[in-house]
């Protein structure tokens, strides 16, 4: 397709947040079942993303290692889907309200409000709870190896 016009620009944006979206409701559960924290869990219910990101987030559920080390690994792979939507609901927001598609800047809106929300969740559990954990774990990891 030929990106000769701001509304083919926006179409081919739209169709690829619903490709994003469509991947990320297959990996969320494996992401979710992989969380030891329970809050994690929790916020993976409401999150969404792109292949590539997917694809890079899923290799931490590969990995072996301490629990709470692994769960800031899955909160760096969920922000960094986060920041992706962000970006790109932004964007096609911008894009609709140039056009006069005003409801459906509005809906964009909504949907780049509730990434945001999320991203500030992540973001509050990773320093508030699973990032110290993940601290100690290492210290007492480093600790043990001294010996």
């Amino acid at each position: 397709m030929k990106l000769d016009t701001l509304q083919k620009l926006y179409t081919d944006e739209l169709r690829d947040l619903y490709n994003a979206e469509n991947q990320l409701l297959k990996a969320l559960p494996k992401m979710a079942k992989a969380a030891s924290s329970e809050d994690l869990k929790d916020a993976f219910k409401t999150c969404r993303a792109m292949k590539g990101l997917i694809e890079e987030g899923s290799e931490i559920l590969k990995e072996e290692g301490e629990e709470s080390i692994l769960d800031a690994g899955i909160i760096v792979a969920a922000q960094k889907v986060e920041h992706y939507e962000i970006a790109s609901y932004g964007s096609v927001r911008t894009f609709a309200h140039l056009l006069g598609q005003n409801e459906a800047a509005e809906l964009l809106q909504s949907t780049l409000d509730e990434e945001s929300e999320t991203n500030e969740l992540l973001n509050r559990m990773a320093e508030s709870i699973v990032n110290p954990e993940a601290m100690m774990e290492s210290e007492l990891a480093g600790a043990s190896s001294d010996r």
